[in-house]
């Protein structure tokens, strides 16, 4: 993705050393969260516990508006932050993939690994099934994947700047379906809740 800041300022090395700290304090505020826990993570799918979407979403709006603002009083350029081109067809698919994963697994691939690391057991066989996909995807690219990865190429797709609006307008619009969303979920899962709890 890029230095956490340009190098002839503090270096590679300590980029790397303070991705590390980052990394290690995001999964301990994982594990702190229960998102290292399934029953939490595959609520979301089932209607009874969506804090994971809630917190995901907002972390993404906070992030956007944070970056936005940043750009907009000259302390970044958003046109220097890497983002990968986009692949519309791959991207339905892995997206697919995921999501049946998620759901069987109870388990993404960033809770996997700190759910792993305390020892977790299903946990520690959902990385293992995923190493094994890795591998297998890795070692028949070329005779599997290659035509399916290359395509639906769309170049790099700024979404404000496909839909034609903003970056302002977009990150507005963008709060106000969270907040429906949130209001929304909430209905849900009271009701689900409610329902288990009377059929209990």
């Amino acid at each position: 993705m890029g230095p956490l800041f340009p190098t002839n300022i503090i270096g590679e090395e300590l980029n790397l050393l303070l991705a590390f700290l980052i990394g290690i304090g995001f999964g301990f505020l994982l594990e702190a969260a229960g998102f290292t826990n399934t029953r939490k993570l595959a609520g979301v799918f089932y209607g009874y516990d969506f804090v994971v979407l809630k917190v995901f979403f907002s972390a993404a709006i906070t992030a956007g508006i944070g970056i936005y603002l940043l750009s907009y009083y000259g302390y970044m350029d958003i046109k220097e932050i890497f983002y990968p081109q986009t692949y519309w067809i791959p991207t339905l698919v892995g997206g697919f993939i995921m999501a049946f994963g998620f759901i069987i697994g109870g388990f993404c691939p960033g809770t996997s690994i700190c759910a792993a690391a305390t020892g977790k057991i299903d946990a520690i066989v959902f990385v293992g099934g995923a190493l094994i996909g890795i591998f297998f995807y890795a070692f028949t690219y070329e005779s599997l994947w290659m035509n399916l990865r290359e395509s639906g190429a769309m170049g790099k797709v700024n979404i404000a700047e496909w839909l034609g609006i903003s970056q302002g307008l977009f990150l507005f619009l963008l709060t106000v379906v969270a907040a429906i969303a949130f209001y929304i979920v909430t209905i849900i899962q009271q009701r689900v809740v409610l329902k288990r709890n009377f059929k209990l």
